[in-house]
Formats: structure tokens, sequence, C-alpha cells
């Protein structure tokens, strides 16, 4: 299966914070400076209609305000930038665990085990630009590819707020007249090399003698060359996966709102399937199960319960959070856009011990419960994820896929 990788870029994020801060700024060219007070200070960022103006990052504020007189000047707000990208970043982990922030406002996403569910690559970078448009007034920019490198150049192609698709068919139209410097990890030095070799674009980069290249600068060379032949391998690493893991979770923002309690409850029971498989990989059982609901007003609230053992079977998992759905949120009956399934408290199976009582009988059929869903585990391991798939799932768009990395 070929890599679905996004690559999301927070359009001028310093300035457009100060503009939801201060939403009058929009109206004028923004600027972020390290000190507005002193003229030899830099610009951080700038706002659109200051970019108009040809002013840019890095230069000092005089040579941004000799080119733009009327530039409005704004000191940082650190912890509003890192509140936001939290946020955003969140926003992003609701399509997929796969999430490896690039500094405060990029971040790479492989949805490759996960866009089945939301539609295609296309229609969910449009759905996450959309989201964090909405829930924080801030936009982002997203590239659509099967590498990373690639990923990141359509986030740059267009902007702001766009879309691009960089695939195996359109990647040389795309890409390959593009300026090598564009290339990820093709900074001042290499691009002075490679000009010297009279290579100017990606795609005369791409078609230059890979050994020549190396020679000159080693395995970035070997590196830099491979991306430009779209050969990118390298996996987007969660920075939200602990090695220390304190928690697992797995949640869906749903291509339609949901108001059936049955629909729910299938959506509840993927999640469910999800978490507890990743558990009994980890061989882990959790003593504490969470559910998580957001409605389409972007309203989330959450609910736990303390289980009266540690347990990493699916179906008690479901069953807990059925509960805690239907008893704080059912009787409300608002729409839900989206669901997380959570468990914490988690120790080792050796410690939890496998003589507990379930929560859905007397403990007759629990070790027969646990045989099957082990059963399962190792079909799947065998054969593939969708191997062994609950009726109840077949036919709905909630199945989940494991990532193969956890």
């Amino acid at each position: 299966m070929e890599r679905v990788i996004l690559h999301c870029d927070l359009n001028a994020f310093f300035a457009s914070v100060e503009e939801v801060r201060n939403p009058e700024l929009r109206a004028y060219p923004v600027a972020v400076c390290g000190n507005p007070k002193k003229r030899h200070g830099i610009i951080l960022a700038k706002n659109e209609k200051a970019k108009s103006f040809g002013v840019k990052t890095a230069e000092t504020i005089w040579q941004a305000q000799r080119k733009c007189p009327g530039l409005v000047l704004v000191p940082p707000h650190y912890k509003d930038y890192s509140k936001y990208s939290k946020i955003v970043n969140d926003i992003y982990l609701s399509y997929t665990d796969l999430v490896e922030p690039f500094g405060i406002d990029e971040s790479w996403l492989d949805i490759t085990g996960s866009a089945h569910l939301f539609g295609t690559p296309e229609k969910v970078a449009d759905d996450i630009r959309r989201v964090v448009r909405e829930e924080t007034g801030l936009t982002v920019s997203v590239g659509v590819s099967f590498t990373k490198s690639f990923a990141k150049l359509g986030s740059d192609y267009k902007k702001p707020d766009a879309t691009t698709v960089i695939n195996q068919q359109n990647f040389k139209d795309i890409v390959w007249p593009l300026p090598v410097s564009d290339l990820l990890f093709v900074g001042k030095s290499a691009k002075a090399t490679l000009e010297r070799l009279g290579i100017f674009t990606i795609g005369e980069l791409a078609n230059s003698s890979k050994p020549m290249v190396s020679s000159l600068l080693g395995k970035a060379g070997e590196l830099i060359h491979d991306y430009a032949n779209g050969k990118d391998d390298t996996p987007v690493t969660s920075a939200f996966a602990a090695s220390d893991r304190k928690s697992i979770g797995r949640g869906i923002t749903f291509p339609d709102d949901l108001t059936d309690l049955s629909q729910i409850k299938t959506g509840i029971t993927a999640l469910s399937e999800d978490v507890a498989a990743r558990l009994r990989k980890h061989k882990q059982k959790a003593s504490v199960v969470s559910l998580t609901v957001r409605d389409p007003a972007f309203r989330t609230t959450s609910r736990q319960m303390t289980l009266p053992f540690p347990t990493h079977l699916e179906s008690e998992i479901t069953k807990s959070c059925l509960d805690l759905y239907i008893k704080y949120y059912a009787e409300k009956g608002k729409p839900v856009r989206m669901l997380t399934v959570t468990v914490s408290s988690l120790i080792s199976e050796d410690l939890a011990g496998g003589d507990q009582l379930s929560l859905l009988d007397d403990g007759s059929d629990n070790e027969k419960r646990e045989s099957i869903e082990l059963a399962i585990d190792n079909i799947r391991k065998k054969f593939g994820r969708d191997a062994m798939t609950k009726g109840s799932l077949l036919k709905s768009e909630f199945h989940i896929r494991e990532k193969d990395e956890e």
C-alpha cells in the first residue's frame, strides 16, 4: 500500500495568532518582532498584507518599515503560540496518532491507515483545513503526497489555506521545475555546491549523477538525490507516543454527525477494538476507561470510570464506554461529531493477573472471551488486520486498522 503523508503548515503563524488575539489587526499590515522599540530588532513573522509590501522574516525592523511605512509592530506572545500549536496538533491527532511536529507551526501526519475513515486524502486535507479554521481562526496549508519531503513541498506550493496533492503521476510536473533550494535539507552550502555543477532545479538534481553528487556532499548528497526522485521512506515518527506510555487512545472524527445509538455503538466498538488490541500487543491492562465526545458545535466533554479490575478485552472496554455514553450523553440527544476511547492507569499483564471477574458475567466466560480475542490477534498478525473483522463492523465505515509500528 502506498503511503499517504500530509504536511500541515500554519500560515503566518505568529502573526495569525496575534490577529486572533486582536481581530482589529486584520485590517493592517502586521509584523511580529523581537523588540518593536529597537530598530535593530528583526522581523519574526508577518501577515499577508505585510508580505504584499515585501516584508520578509529575519530582516531588520528598519528595513521592513522602509518597505511598509504603515507597518504595525507587535511583540511576540510565545505562550499563546504554544497554546494554539497544541490545539492544532490535537486536531491532527483526531485523524491519526502518527503526528510528527516539525517546529511549532508545522507537522507531518501519516494517514495511510486512517484515510479510509474520512474519504480521499485530498478530502482529509480539506477537512483538516476547515476544522482548524473553524476551531481556531487560523489557516493551514496542506501538502498531500507519498513521501515526507514531497508533502512538505506541497504545503509550500500554494498559500494560504490551500491543499496541494503531489502523487506518482504528477510529481515531475509540479516538483521538478522548483528551485533546488526548495527541497528539504538543501541549505545554502548545498545549494551553492549544486549550482556550481549546473544544478538549479529539483528536476536537474533528480537527473544528475548520484555518485557525482555524493562525492561532493557525502551521504547528504545521496539523500537529496533520492528525495528529488521521490525515493523517501522516512517514517512519520509520533512525538506523542511516549516510550513509557501512560495511556492508549484512538479517536474518530466522523464524515457525518451521528445521531443513532446503533451508529454510536458501532463507533465505540471499532475504537475499543483498536485500543484493546494495542493493550494486548504491549502486554498491558488498563484500570481506567475514558470516553470523549465532541458535538457539531465543537464542544468537547470527557467522562471516565475506574474498572473493578484491569482489562485488555474489547468487550469490556466497549461496555464501559457505552455505559458512559448512555449515562452522560444519550439523554441530551445531541449529534456526535467525534468520539475518542482512551484507557489509562496501565499495568503489566504479569502484575495484573488473569483470574478477575468480568464486567459482563460471573467470570465463567471470561477466559473463553480472552482466548477468542488473543486468537484474533494471532490471525491478524499472520494474515493482516482485515483478516478478521466483527460482523457489526464489516459494512461499517468505522473499521480501524491498527498501526504497524505500535
